[in-house]
This record gives C-alpha cells, structure tokens and sequence, in this order.
C-alpha cells in the first residue's frame, strides 16, 4: 500500500511540475497554466462512485482497475499532442481517473490494518512514502521535460512536445503495467468483512457514510487543502518573479526543497502523532505555515523563497491527519466515505484557477496567495472541533 502511495503521488507531482513546460510549449495564460491541474483534480469527481465499485469488486480488483487505467493514460497522452493542449488535457484525464482508483483504495486499506489508536500514524507513513515520490518527481520533469530552452514568446509544436514527452510518458506507463503484473501475483491481506457485517447487524453505525457530519467537515478540510498544498508549488514561479529574485536553474528544480519538506514532516510527524493528539498537531501546522507564509510575503531575497518553501514541511500532515480523522469509526463504510473525502481533491481543480483569475486581475501573486490564509483557518477548525461532530 504505501509503493502505491508513492507511485500516484510521482504522477500527481509530475503533472503539477510540469506547468512551467507546458506553458512556455503552447503560449499559456495565467488561467490556461492550470488547466492541467484542473483536469487532472477535475477526476476526483469519480471519487464517490469508485467506493462504490470497491464495495461491488473489492479493493485488490479496483487497485487493478486503477493500474489498468493509469498506463493507458500515458501511452494515449503522447498520442494526444498531436491535437494540441486540449488533446493532452483530454488523455491526461484517463490517468487521471486511475489515480482516483488507487488513491481511494488504498486510505482504508491502511487505517484497517492495524489498531485504531495509530491509524492516524500509519497514514502518514504511508504519505511519507508518497512524499519520497513528491521530491523525486520535479528532478524527473526538470531532466527530461524542460530540456527545450525557449525565448521570451516562443511556442514549441504539437510534435515537438511529443518528442519531448514521448520516452518519458512511456516509460512510466510501463512501469505501472510492470506494478499490476507484480501485484497480480500478491496475496494481498483481506479487510476483514465478517467483522464488518457483525457490526452492521448490531447496529452499532448509521445506515450510510452520507450521514457522517465529521465525514463531510472532513471533505471540505481536503478541499481547502489542496488548494493549499499544490497552489504553493503552482504559484512559486510567479513568487519569484515577484521578488525579482535571481536564481540558479529553473524554479522546478526549487521545487524538491518544498516536496522535500512534505517529506521530512510526515516523518517528524509519524512519531509526534503517536503522543500527540491529530487535532493539536493539525492545529499546530496551520497555525505555522500562516506565520512561514506571510513573513514569506513580508520578506525579500532568498530568504522569502525559503520561507514560502518552507510551508512544506507544515502542510505535511494536513493530508493524512484530516484523512484519518474524517474516516474514524466508520467501519463497513469506509469504502464510501473514503470516496467522499476524496471528490475533494477537487478543491486543486477549482481553486487553482480561481487563484489565477483574481492574480490576473489584480496583477500580483499575493492576492492569490491570500486564499491560503482561509485554507488554513478552516482546516485548524476541522482539527480542533469539526472532527468530533458525528
């Protein structure tokens, strides 16, 4: 379970670092660069009816299903190109949907395995695995997607793009067909669905997960989160442009000190959430990335930058904490609550944009920036009250 939270969170990153490619190749807009975000969030609206396929075909088969999908995605992708960005956005949502698959497989999979009490713990390992693949992921795109150095206002071809992202894309797609065919000979462990329906029969839950008050305050949590979480990196390059700050490489390649960040505080955060309360700890990382952002605003030279970047290493636990405490006593419906908190991802594909509206409207970053603050406010308040409304 956790090589597959690395696995979609590699491409999740991917398609987020390749927005500054992907914008100089086709002559994008401020709200044209975060199409691919949109699209790629945009999936997260199949979150809900793929808990219900889990339910009907199981976890292991929806995990193959996923896998299936994810490598057509890739392979279509290059084809894709050759009908320009709208094509690319198209293909991108094949995989896309495949990433939904897996990711709402694999949450309460992890929190059913082992006890209660340190589920929230054993979630975010499972995320640190995911943050490994979230640094890895803008080297990867730094390396091989922004190799063509272009001029000020110069777009590339459709099939030029295609000799770009060509062995790339494919080479991943093969890599995931090489993951299904390797678990297709894993005994994977059963969540355990007798217990499940001696609990049903005692009548000991609600007759749905759609009647869960933390099941939903939790969902919104997720919404405002993503829009925190990918618009930091989505926004750094216009950050830096901000600040006039000169600096070495491409802001891609900056990006690792934000993926890595994420990395070292799921770490730090494993073991703090095995004496601390999820709550107090959600409450704490709000509190912090609001400081680290606005004296990032505050700041000038490279100091802002690693300010801004900084927020990283507090949003690390936003994910896995908020997760943990929106499916807590759930039990047989897990599944399906795990596809209501997923749908909002949606929040990177609706946020984003908006975001990039209101900077094009009023012509500076910060007032995009600004949004985060109310992501903040709302996710602490999920953290230290909302979570315990049942």
């Amino acid at each position: 379970m956790a090589f597959l939270f690395f696995m979609f969170g590699f491409i999740t990153v991917m398609n987020n670092s390749s927005i500054e490619f992907l914008q100089q190749a086709f002559g994008l807009n401020e709200v044209q660069k975060q199409l691919p975000n949109t699209f790629f969030y945009g999936a997260y609206v199949s979150s809900i009816p793929v808990g219900f396929v889990i339910k009907r075909i199981g976890y292991k088969n929806t995990i193959f299903v996923g896998l299936s999908l994810i490598a057509i995605g890739f392979f279509a992708s290059v084809s894709g190109l050759a009908y320009g960005y709208a094509g690319f956005l198209s293909t991108l949502s094949i995989f896309a949907i495949g990433v939904v698959a897996i990711q709402v497989s694999t949450a309460p999979y992890v929190l059913a395995l082992g006890s209660p009490e340190t589920s929230a713990s054993r979630l975010t390992f499972a995320n640190a695995m995911n943050s490994v693949a979230t640094v890895l992921a803008p080297i990867f795109v730094s390396h091989l997607f922004i190799t063509p150095q272009l001029a000020v206002g110069e777009t590339l071809a459709p099939a030029a793009i295609q000799n770009v992202l060509r062995w790339p894309y494919y080479g991943i797609g093969l890599a995931v067909l090489g993951v299904l065919l390797i678990l297709f000979f894993l005994k994977l462990p059963a969540i355990h669905s007798q217990q499940v329906e001696a609990a049903k029969r005692q009548g000991s839950y609600k007759a749905s997960a759609f009647h869960y008050k933390h099941v939903w305050l939790g969902s919104l949590a997720i919404f405002f989160y993503l829009g925190a979480e990918i618009g930091i990196p989505s926004f750094f390059g216009d950050f830096v442009a901000y600040k006039q700050v000169e600096i070495q490489g491409t802001s891609t390649d900056m990006l690792t000190l934000y993926w890595g960040g994420l990395l070292v505080g799921r770490l730090l955060g494993m073991v703090a959430l095995q004496r601390i309360k999820p709550g107090h700890v959600l409450l704490f990382s709000c509190v912090s990335a609001s400081i680290m952002l606005m004296l990032a605003m505050a700041s000038q030279g490279n100091f802002a930058l690693w300010l801004y970047l900084g927020t990283g290493l507090f949003h690390s636990i936003m994910f896995p904490v908020v997760n943990s405490l929106a499916l807590k006593d759930l039990g047989p419906h897990a599944d399906v609550a795990s596809g209501v908190i997923n749908t909002s991802v949606l929040g990177a594909a609706l946020l984003l944009p908006l975001m990039g509206g209101v900077q094009g409207i009023t012509g500076t970053v910060t007032s995009a920036l600004a949004f985060l603050f109310v992501y903040y406010a709302y996710i602490a308040f999920f953290g230290i009250r909302g979570a315990r409304y049942r």
